[in-house]
């Protein structure tokens, strides 16, 4: 397993990248602003103002695979990936209005909270049925190549996809016609309430990649630096016409699967807490710290920012009337057909007299 940074923020120097201090700043409030997020949208879930709630908490440590793409490249995430929406410049205003489905979310009130999409950052919206997104970013990959444009495709999935008929397909077509693309496992270790281990035979999830004709790497997934490396090297391969690159994150979800899910009925309270000292956050903290990048004060002020920018940001998104039902006509055809229309004033009426 590659690792760069250890648990105390020591670091390998033979593999240490070369980030700039800005970069790095951007790593680490994006990471923030996302942990902020998280705990916020499990809180507004409980007290019943929205609907449901999918954790990000202890896979953040994503944001360093994106930071190694190109603006031009594509990023086709599962559901725990906002930090990548956020890092290439996703509002947080407009994932807060997504939460409450109010009149100025992008999607309209036509999807989960969490899930969402960014055509302006080049983040595919994603979709809720495990693996789908695997075999439209190898297509996507493919297409780009065919039209000679200089563009990637990058991938994320849980361990549990990897068990998926998508898996197979799309790690086939991208073996087959080695296209430009990076696949990252996020294997954090249950898919929903399933241990690892009992959903596949394979002794690592990286060894699947072999078989396809795909390059596997193993990186510690709460380790920025070691993801930054293998995202970076694997983005380059694909660029220069070398293939695919399956990465395995080895990571951990701290949180419950969703807003829906009792973990306390299939893991313990000390498997938590030992990963929880694992942290990709604190981590990168005393990595920063100890580049006299960011002083201790300086990160407390960055958890204290983004605590009182998301607590305006939920204030205003919840005075917002919700997106109104009548847009569930809209967008599907250039014109609508008479039966829609027909509905859509049923619709009205019923509005009228019920409120």
């Amino acid at each position: 397993m590659m690792r760069v940074l250890e648990l105390d923020g020591t670091i390998n120097k033979e593999l240490e990248p070369d980030i700039s201090d800005d970069e790095l700043k951007l790593w680490y409030r994006t990471m923030v602003a996302l942990r902020t997020l998280d705990e916020k949208g499990m809180k507004l879930q409980r007290q019943g103002r929205i609907g449901f709630h999918i954790p990000t908490t202890g896979q953040e440590a994503h944001v360093a695979a994106v930071a190694a793409l190109e603006e031009t490249d594509w990023v086709f995430p599962a559901y725990r990936e906002h930090g990548a929406a956020i890092y290439r410049g996703t509002p947080l205003k407009d994932i807060v209005n997504q939460f409450f489905a109010n009149t100025e979310d992008r999607q309209k009130g036509r999807r989960l909270p969490g899930l969402f999409g960014d055509p302006d950052v080049r983040f595919v919206n994603p979709s809720a049925p495990i693996g789908t997104q695997i075999i439209h970013a190898v297509g996507a990959a493919y297409a780009a190549r065919y039209r000679e444009e200089d563009v990637i495709t990058l991938v994320f999935f849980g361990e549990g996809a990897t068990s998926s008929n998508d898996f197979h397909s799309g790690m086939t077509f991208a073996g087959v016609f080695q296209t430009p693309s990076v696949l990252i496992c996020q294997n954090n270790q249950y898919a929903i309430s399933l241990p690892v281990e009992r959903q596949t035979g394979a002794e690592e999830i990286v060894h699947k990649a072999k078989g396809y004709g795909i390059r596997g790497v193993q990186v510690d997934g709460n380790d920025v630096l070691a993801i930054y490396n293998a995202a970076k090297e694997a983005a380059e391969r694909a660029r220069s016409g070398e293939g695919p690159t399956f990465i395995e994150s080895v990571t951990y979800r701290r949180g419950p699967h969703t807003s829906s899910d009792d973990p306390s009925r299939y893991r313990s309270e000390e498997e938590v807490k030992r990963w929880a000292e694992k942290d990709p956050i604190e981590r990168l903290g005393k990595y920063l710290r100890q580049k006299k990048i960011f002083t201790e004060k300086e990160l407390e002020k960055i958890h204290e920012e983004f605590d009182e920018r998301l607590k305006k940001l939920i204030k205003k998104a919840a005075e917002k009337d919700k997106v109104g039902i009548e847009t569930i006509f809209s967008d599907v055809y250039a014109r609508m057909p008479w039966h829609l229309q027909e509905q859509l004033r049923s619709l009205r009426d019923l509005k009228k007299r019920r409120g």
